[in-house]
């Protein structure tokens, strides 16, 4: 029996370093250089986040989405942004031991800490109604919610990142409602422990984390609708104002903004403007943060597609003057 535990991240890759170690695989396909040329292209991935990774000689099929591999490979720096070039790639037999912690992109907090402080923040909201109908809809999430990803592939696209981004949504409104005394905090703290639940339905993902695809309610109705839907099923069951539940599920549905981000409606309450706002900031600085992770300092990243094709540029780092 073989154990592969990293000694090296990939987010610690630089040019012309060697990389032995394991790595999940998040796309992989062949495809053709302008001179028509086949070689393997893999987006590959571990705690620290994800890579791209290049195979030349296209020698190895391209392996399964999902699955675990063990890479020989070295660090490539291209256009500001590391890439590997590998050498060799062995898939992972059932004996071998892995060091799972070192291999899936997690959040930075305890996914059990992050839920009893979104539930503690749910038992506390001033009005009965949306504090008994936002602690239902999360008892409905079960454990599931605590590995699951906020998103496929953009922002907070990691182990219990559905968690992650709503505690930091939900810090981020606690700071600022103090500066804005007009909202009504209660409506707004339930609009964000309860805008993107309907993920849960709208995504097949497992305990790593990883998202394999969407399940047919996500591509039929989608998560905005799937929330909008659970709120009136469990807002009924419970009794609450028709009008509660009315206004809880604006703020699902406009969440987005605007329909080309998939809100059918924009926001039509200062609340829910606000979630709009925090939402889009929370998922930008995620993207930002995730861009700059894998570009050297003083260069500007490959284009996001989720910043609007944007570079981002990592700032070198400067000493004090004395």
């Amino acid at each position: 029996m073989s154990e592969y535990i990293n000694t090296l991240s990939l987010a610690d890759l630089t040019h012309g370093m060697h990389f032995d170690g394991i790595v999940l695989v998040r796309t992989a396909e062949f495809r053709e250089t302008q001179a028509g040329k086949k070689y393997l292209d893999m987006n590959v991935s571990d705690r620290t986040g994800t890579m791209n990774a290049k195979m030349w000689d296209a020698s190895v099929a391209p392996p399964a989405i999902g699955s675990v591999i063990h890479i020989r490979a070295s660090g490539n720096e291209y256009n500001g942004r590391m890439q590997l070039r590998l050498e060799k790639v062995d898939t992972i037999r059932p004996t071998d031991t892995i060091d799972w912690n070192s291999l899936v992109p997690s959040a930075p907090e305890d996914p059990v800490a992050m839920r009893e402080e979104i539930t503690t923040a749910a038992e506390s909201i001033p009005d009965s109604d949306y504090s008994l109908l936002t602690c239902a809809l999360l008892e409905r999430c079960g454990d599931k919610i605590l590995t699951f990803p906020a998103a496929k592939q953009m922002h907070h696209a990691e182990r219990s990142g559905l968690l992650h981004h709503t505690v930091t949504m939900l810090r981020t409104a606690k700071a600022l409602l103090p500066i804005y005394p007009q909202l009504n905090a209660s409506l707004l703290i339930a609009g964000v422990i309860v805008h993107d639940l309907g993920k849960l339905n709208e995504m097949n993902g497992d305990d790593m984390g990883f998202v394999s695809d969407y399940t047919l309610e996500g591509k039929l109705i989608g998560q905005i609708i799937r929330g909008v839907i659970l709120i009136e099923e469990v807002g009924k069951s419970l009794n609450i104002h028709p009008q509660k539940i009315l206004l809880l599920q604006h703020m699902v549905l406009s969440h987005h903004g605007i329909p080309e981000y998939g809100s059918p409606k924009p926001p039509m309450l200062a609340e829910a403007e606000f979630l709009h706002l925090i939402d889009t900031l929370d998922a930008r600085m995620n993207e930002m943060e995730e861009a700059i992770s894998h570009t050297s300092p003083g260069s500007f990243s490959e284009k996001i597609w989720g910043l609007d094709n944007r570079q981002i540029y990592r700032m070198p780092h400067f000493e004090p003057r004395e």
